[in-house]
C-alpha cells in the first residue's frame, strides 16, 4: 500500500506552523521564541516583547529587562537573579520556582501569574501588582512589598512591609 506523500506534507507544516519559533540562544528577542535552557546573563532585553516565550530553565542574571513585555510566558526554574526588571509585565507567566534574588521589581506586573515556588530574596517588589498570583510555597521572607497590590486585587502594602504585605 502506498502512502501519499502531500497530505503528510501538509499535515507536516500544519504542526509546524503551530509551534513556537525556535531560535538560538544569541537571536534576537521575539514573541513565542524558544529559549529553553538559554544563559542570557547580563544581556539588556529592556523593552523587549517574549509574549508566550518558552524560557524553562534559562538564565537572565544580571540582565536588564526594565519595561519588557513577558505576558503568558513559560519560565519555570529560570533565574533571574541580580537583575532589573522595573515595570517588567509577567502576567499570567508560569514562574514556578523561578529565581527572582536580589531583582529589582520595582513596579512590575505578576496578574494572574503562577509563583508556586518562587524565591524573592532580597526582591524588591514595591509597586508590583501581584493581583491573582498563585504564592503557593512562594518565599517571600525578605522581598520588599512597599505599595505593591496584593493578589486579592485590593490590599495595598503599606511602606516598610518587608516578606509579607501588611
Amino acid at each position: 500500500m502506498r502512502t501519499p506523500i502531500l497530505p503528510l506534507l501538509a499535515l507536516a507544516l500544519l504542526i509546524a506552523g503551530a509551534a513556537p519559533t525556535l531560535a538560538a540562544c544569541a537571536d534576537p528577542p521575539a514573541p513565542r521564541v524558544d529559549w529553553r535552557r538559554c544563559m542570557l546573563d547580563g544581556r539588556d532585553l529592556s523593552g523587549a516583547r517574549l509574549d508566550a516565550a518558552v524560557l524553562r530553565d534559562a538564565s537572565f542574571a544580571r540582565a536588564r529587562l526594565d519595561g519588557a513585555r513577558l505576558p503568558a510566558v513559560e519560565a519555570p526554574d529560570s533565574r533571574f537573579t541580580s537583575a532589573s526588571a522595573q515595570g517588567v509585565d509577567f502576567s499570567g507567566a508560569i514562574l514556578r520556582g523561578a529565581d527572582f534574588t536580589r531583582t529589582a521589581l520595582q513596579g512590575a506586573r505578576f496578574i494572574r501569574a503562577d509563583l508556586r515556588g518562587a524565591r524573592f530574596y532580597r526582591a524588591d517588589l514595591s509597586g508590583a501588582d501581584m493581583t491573582g498570583a498563585r504564592l503557593d510555597g512562594t518565599d517571600l521572607s525578605t522581598a520588599t512589598l512597599d505599595g505593591a497590590l496584593w493578589v486579592d486585587g485590593q490590599t495595598r502594602c503599606a511602606a516598610g512591609s518587608v516578606g509579607a504585605c501588611q
